[in-house]
């Protein structure tokens, strides 16, 4: 974690809000997005990465 991330805290001292660096929220959200997808694809069918290099390269769209 950053060391640019503030707290914000009421009359208590309780911790009640954060703010932090714009970039590190994106990517925050990113991260977020990309473990959102991840569960949501976990029971679609698998293929091996050797067999998706090989169609990629094929279809022209790599060329490694």
């Amino acid at each position: 974690m950053s060391r640019n991330v503030q707290f914000v805290t009421d009359a208590e001292g309780k911790k009640t809000a954060v703010i932090l660096p714009l970039e590190e929220y994106e990517e925050m959200l990113e991260d977020l997005h990309f473990g959102q997808v991840a569960r949501e694809s976990r029971d679609e069918p698998r293929r091996p990465f050797a067999e998706l290099v090989e169609e990629l390269r094929a279809d022209g769209e790599i060329d490694v």
